[in-house]
């Protein structure tokens, strides 16, 4: 009688898979990946795909973020919305690269509501008086195949000091519409105190910059 229950059950199990097996459908293959429209290519981490020349910001693909210390509870984040810029580029020479950018300090946004407003004003950034604040590289440092340093003179409210961004390449290609691109990360913090904003800003303010360059 045990023996005949054993082999009822082990028919039954074999059965049951047997049912499943054909009433599950397979697995679907991986969906083929997306082909880009004729003309567009996707960037490599490769900086050898950014040929020499005259690179040109794109504000359409540009975010200048300052995160401040909020009296060290947390940071509050920063949007700068209008940039200009442009990036001489030299591959086999890239300590003789040159880099220029400006950002419209009265472009600034929160979420707290009403607080741009008070931010462009003379108690914050005086953006009637300095609209603009700029940086002008004076070197680029190489440190390896995807990273550097890039050196310069900050200028904000009409005071100007040293200030080094550290930069990661994002991606180079032959980008779009002709034109070759060059994506990067570049971070850097500044002394609120040195360019003459309140007292209470006594913590370094963190600049993050994420831009792509087309090339002129």
């Amino acid at each position: 009688m045990k023996n005949g229950m054993k082999v009822f059950v082990v028919a039954l199990a074999m059965s049951s898979a047997t049912a499943f097996a054909q009433t599950t459908p397979p697995a679907a293959a991986p969906a083929a990946p997306m082909a880009l429209p004729p003309g567009v290519f996707a960037a490599e981490r490769d900086l050898a795909l950014a040929t020499a020349g005259t690179y040109a910001l794109d504000e359409s693909h540009t975010a200048v973020i300052a995160r401040v210390s909020h009296l060290g509870y947390s940071h509050s984040i920063f949007r700068f919305d209008r940039v200009k810029g442009s990036l001489t580029w030299d591959p086999a020479a890239i300590e003789k690269s040159k880099l220029e950018v400006s950002v419209e300090t009265a472009s600034i946004t929160t979420n707290v509501k009403g607080f741009a407003e008070e931010l462009v004003g003379d108690n914050f950034l005086k953006s009637k008086a300095f609209p603009q604040a700029t940086f002008t590289s004076t070197a680029f440092k190489p440190v390896d195949k995807t990273r550097g340093k890039v050196e310069g003179q900050f200028t904000l409210m009409g005071k100007t000091k040293p200030v080094t961004f550290d930069v990661t390449l994002g991606g180079a290609g032959k980008g779009f519409g002709g034109k070759p691109r060059i994506g990067v990360t570049a971070v850097a913090t500044i002394n609120p105190q040195e360019y003459g904003l309140p007292p209470f800003f006594t913590d370094p303010i963190q600049i993050v910059i994420d831009t792509e360059f087309g090339k002129d």
